[in-house]
């Protein structure tokens, strides 16, 4: 192994510790959508896309608005995150310093959003369904095109229908569990994060903010060791 390689082995794990904890927040923020804001979700579009089909489908004014407002808010996010983490470039660092910037504004959409929860007694009326769905929307839109910065192919923390197309590929065409261990571990973190965020909706929604912004606040500090 060159010293190139050894240098950058440790930022490079670090790097991937911390975007399970992202897919974990994706994971318990899509479980809070769906279970409390009115059944949609907040990065996954294409389960959106199939809602909103559904929804015309039935006639189902209220089904429309959700996902509609969830789509857009999620797309408005990404080109915010876009503009403010960039694209990968060449000599980037394990960490672009422009990717913290971006998870710091997710971070204070969540921060606006815990506090509207807990204001609304961790029971948000009808009403508030649309503005509370569109913040975590907007925040994970963020947070997609932030985690793009890196320029990883296959490494994302919302839309992980690839990443489980990408870890069968590999598996059946003759690599190791070690060479998709990452990816499983993403997957893992997002099915962890949609358990935690249903469990805490159901028996302790009080604390249900919580589970987007330590994982985020973790990150932010976590992201500072990565030097390389």
């Amino acid at each position: 192994m060159t010293p190139t390689v050894l240098h950058r082995a440790a930022p490079t794990s670090v790097r991937d510790g911390l975007v399970v904890l992202l897919a974990v927040t994706s994971g318990a923020t899509d479980a809070v959508g769906f279970l409390a804001l009115g059944s949609a979700f907040t990065s996954v579009m294409t389960g959106n896309m199939v809602l909103f089909g559904m929804g015309l489908a039935r006639g189902d004014g209220a089904a429309l608005a959700l996902t509609a407002v969830a789509i857009g808010s999620f797309v408005t996010g990404a080109a915010l995150g876009a503009r403010i983490a960039g694209s990968p470039r060449t000599g980037d660092p394990v960490w672009p310093r422009r990717i913290r910037a971006a998870l710091g504004v997710e971070l204070a959409l969540f921060a606006v959003f815990a506090l509207a929860w807990w204001g609304l007694g961790a029971a948000p009326p009808e009403p508030a369904f649309l503005p509370l769905l569109a913040l975590n929307a907007v925040a994970l839109g963020i947070q997609s095109s932030a985690i793009q910065r890196f320029g990883v192919p296959g490494l994302s923390t919302t839309y992980l229908t690839g990443t489980l197309t990408s870890v069968v590929g590999r598996l059946v065409s003759g690599h190791g569990l070690r060479a998709v261990g990452h990816s499983l571990t993403i997957l893992a973190g997002l099915v962890a994060g949609a358990g935690l965020g249903a469990t805490l909706v159901r028996v302790a929604p009080a604390a249900v903010p919580l589970v987007q912004l330590v994982p985020v606040g973790l990150v932010l500090l976590g992201s500072r060791l990565v030097r390389a």
